[in-house]
């Protein structure tokens, strides 16, 4: 079976340290994107975001630098495997890049969740982090 793959970056006015810790923390993550979120910074514990409607588990944490997780939505086909999905944090002049590599994602939902990511990520999280400075 077919899988999708995306790439998506977003420049966010904030250190990468500050990202990485609001992306791993409950409180903050449910801040950022306006629906709740659990979520801790251990590799090997599970998460949900964006209430219930994502799931998954941290597979990798460098911190401040880049966070592996897999990744599922309630939309996914039954059956279907988990994606993976790797943000990395870059530090640039004023802030941060913020990129996503998403892969393993069902067969033609690509461009279903690179909308979903800028629309419930990177807007609210550029408005979130503008607040902060």
């Amino acid at each position: 079976m077919m899988s999708d793959s995306i790439k998506l970056s977003v420049t966010l006015s904030a250190t990468p340290r500050l990202i990485y810790e609001a992306w791993l923390d409950s409180k903050k993550h449910s801040e950022f994107t306006g629906s709740k979120a659990e979520i801790q910074r251990k590799v090997g514990t599970n998460f949900t975001a964006e209430d219930g409607y994502i799931q998954g588990m941290n597979l990798t944490l460098y911190r401040f630098k880049k966070i592996i997780q897999t990744w599922r939505t309630t939309d996914f086909p039954e059956g279907s495997e988990d994606s993976n999905l790797e943000v990395n944090l870059d530090p640039v002049k004023n802030g941060t890049k913020l990129t996503i590599i998403h892969t393993n994602l069902p067969e033609g939902d690509g461009l279903k969740y690179r909308k979903t990511w800028r629309e419930s990520y990177f807007i609210p999280m550029k408005e979130y982090f503008k607040k902060l400075e």
